[in-house]
């Protein structure tokens, strides 16, 4: 019989009586060889995500890439560390690419300004981001991790533990996610993350009248990730966006048509209100109410879960007289060390002691606050979603308000409250790829003060690199135009965002607006971060991974049995982690050969730049993705 996870591994027992994949968790699954060899992917994974993101604005989670290349290593290197080993490389690799996922929001946006960065600077914020973001989310383990087995259902961490077993086991779940792989790879070569010689956008926009957009993107890697999350996240969130696009985004669009000839965009002069086209009108407000609605569902959700966080402290503590009691006083020295180390560089990079105290404390509150929500929020939709950007938006908009009030308006000060926001954002980058480990640990059978040691190791590695990138590019990251070598897309936002602000140039209506969209969806009992989260993102990503949810719901209905149903699931689980394996290697490796030059996409043409040529792509995605599972066998379980 083939080797997969049990059906207890997604849920039906309560988390302390889950009985892991290697029950035996006494073993270590380091030593030397995959120490080194999680370095080495921690360093080629924060390199590669910080030179790729800020050239494109794309990245890619690392937990399944690094799960398969950290494979191949283990087997040829560390053979006797099997799985246990394979865990830790995978949690060294997404430590590495979630410091840098975070880091390249933020810390560019110093040089956007018109200021200067040292390498001690940069290093100490985000060293301090890592171990405070692994010590908080260790604080709430148990809560996210154990108890809520079954209802948080960390998609990603379960693609990675499926690809772990698939890689000891061959048979079924190894078939199934080769397939899928194979299907991911093919259709990424062929679009822009590689060759970029087909269009795979299908794309809607109308810019008269009633103005709105839909835009479906053909990417099996979604398409894999709405598989696993299921139909009633993915609707959840594609709710979000159909407010955002087709209520939010016509209802401004109305009323700008009405503007006097000379207003303007408030942060694009060269644009007239009245004159402003679908696109302009989403990022420059839509945008906006977006982060307003993550900003009440990160507050909400966080004094909602006060009494977890205070439960969670107290077995903490209770727990030093038991076998626990070096995971307790190992979380608590990381906790101590990031908050340390963030009072210790307050001190030198502020202009003021009142500045440094302020904003150390503003910090830690804010990175608590959205810490614990990355946490969570990844349990429900895994790292690659995991709205980074709206969080650090939101905390960007308190510290900067913090600011202002104080007096602090010069670019010395914005300089100082954009280091603050660097600990902030690593912080949270660094939460959600830890827990998503953890959760992969704890489905393994790992061991977690282990995962914790050696994820942290990485996550430290990975600021040094991230450091040192962006140091060594700086006098391309300020290059501005038509064209520049880097777009920085999300690195423009913050710097625009905090400088709007101590100017008094920001949409304060559209925050507000969304704030109160928040506080409606929490009356009515609605996940308002999930929603938020489709709001905020683009349509074309939230609409394919509801065609994989849905593509997992008419697989169900077809099932007659219970038993074929969990058979074909279980299948197409499988076969869904080879799409985001397939979409995250494959893509990761287009992105570093296009942006060293090595392979230039020129662009779609004719045929293959239409919306048919997308349709037709994502027909053949469906159908491709599809036969495999439904004509699969139902497998006799002993």
């Amino acid at each position: 019989m083939s080797k997969k996870l049990s059906k207890d591994a997604y849920g039906g027992v309560h988390g302390k009586d889950y009985v892991p994949y290697i029950s035996d968790n006494s073993k270590p699954g380091a030593n030397i060889a995959v120490i080194i060899i999680g370095l080495v992917l921690s360093v080629l994974f924060a390199a590669s995500t910080a030179y790729s993101g800020m050239k494109s604005g794309l990245t890619v989670a690392a937990g399944i890439p690094g799960s398969i290349i950290g494979s191949a290593f283990i087997a040829a290197f560390a053979k006797q560390k099997g799985l246990l080993g394979k865990n830790i490389v995978q949690g060294m690799a997404s430590g590495g690419e979630s410091v840098a996922s975070g880091m390249i929001f933020v810390l560019p946006a110093v040089l956007l300004i018109g200021a200067n960065v040292t390498f001690l600077e940069g290093f100490l914020t985000g060293v301090g981001g890592v171990l405070f973001g692994v010590g908080v989310a260790s604080l709430v383990h148990n809560y996210l991790i154990v108890e809520e087995h079954g209802n948080l259902m960390y998609p990603e961490s379960m693609a990675i533990s499926e690809t772990l077993v698939a890689s000891e086991g061959a048979g079924d779940s190894m078939k199934y996610m080769g397939i899928g792989f194979g299907i991911s790879g093919i259709i990424t070569v062929l679009t822009g993350s590689f060759l970029n010689i087909t269009n795979n956008v299908i794309s809607f926009v109308n810019e008269t009248f009633y103005k709105w957009k839909f835009e479906l993107e053909v990417n099996p890697l979604l398409l894999g990730i709405g598989f696993i999350v299921g139909i009633d996240v993915s609707l959840t969130m594609f709710a979000g966006s159909i407010l955002s696009n087709f209520g939010i985004l016509p209802l401004i669009g109305y009323f700008a048509e009405l503007a006097g000839i000379d207003a303007i965009v408030w942060n694009d002069p060269g644009t007239a209100i009245y004159a402003m086209q679908v696109n302009n009108i989403a990022s420059s407000y839509v945008k906006y109410i977006g982060a307003g609605m993550m900003l009440c569902g990160g507050i909400i959700g966080a004094v909602r879960l006060i009494p977890t966080i205070v439960a969670s402290i107290q077995e903490t503590l209770s727990a030093k007289y038991s076998d626990n009691d070096s995971s307790s006083s190992q979380g608590t020295i990381i906790l101590l060390g990031g908050i340390i180390i963030l009072a210790i560089i307050s001190f030198f990079m502020s202009r003021n002691i009142t500045m440094a105290i302020v904003g150390v404390v503003v910090a830690l509150f804010l990175s608590l606050l959205f810490v614990i929500v990355a946490g969570r929020l990844t349990g429900t939709i895994g790292t690659s979603n995991l709205p980074v950007s709206g969080m650090t938006i939101a905390s960007l908009v308190i510290i900067t308000l913090v600011f202002v009030v104080l007096g602090w308006t010069d670019i010395a000060s914005n300089k100082s409250l954009l280091l603050f926001a660097n600990f902030i954002v690593v912080s949270i980058a660094i939460a959600g790829g830890y827990s998503q480990s953890q959760k992969v640990t704890y489905i393994m059978g790992g061991n977690k003060n282990e995962m914790q040691r050696y994820f942290s190791l990485a996550g430290i590695v990975g600021v040094t690199v991230v450091v040192g990138t962006i140091l060594v590019l700086a006098n391309q990251l300020v290059i501005t135009g038509d064209n520049p070598p880097f777009a920085l897309p999300q690195a423009n936002l913050m710097s625009t965002l905090t400088s709007g602000i101590m100017s008094g140039q920001l949409p304060w209506v559209m925050i507000i607006v969304g704030v109160v969209i928040g506080l409606v969806l929490f009356m009515l009992n609605l996940p308002i971060m999930t929603i938020a989260i489709g709001f905020y993102l683009p349509i074309a990503t939230t609409s394919i991974i509801l065609v994989g949810a849905l593509v997992r719901y008419f697989i169900e209905l077809s099932c007659k049995t219970e038993e074929e149903k969990e058979s074909k699931v279980s299948n197409g689980i499988s076969l869904s982690s080879g799409l985001v394996a397939g979409g995250s290697i494959v893509g990761l490796l287009g992105i570093i050969l296009q942006v060293s030059g090595v392979i230039k996409g020129i662009g779609p043409s004719g045929f293959f730049a239409s919306n048919t040529m997308a349709a037709i792509l994502l027909i053949l995605l469906i159908i491709c993705t599809s036969i495999p599972i439904v004509t699969s066998k139902v497998n006799k379980h002993e």
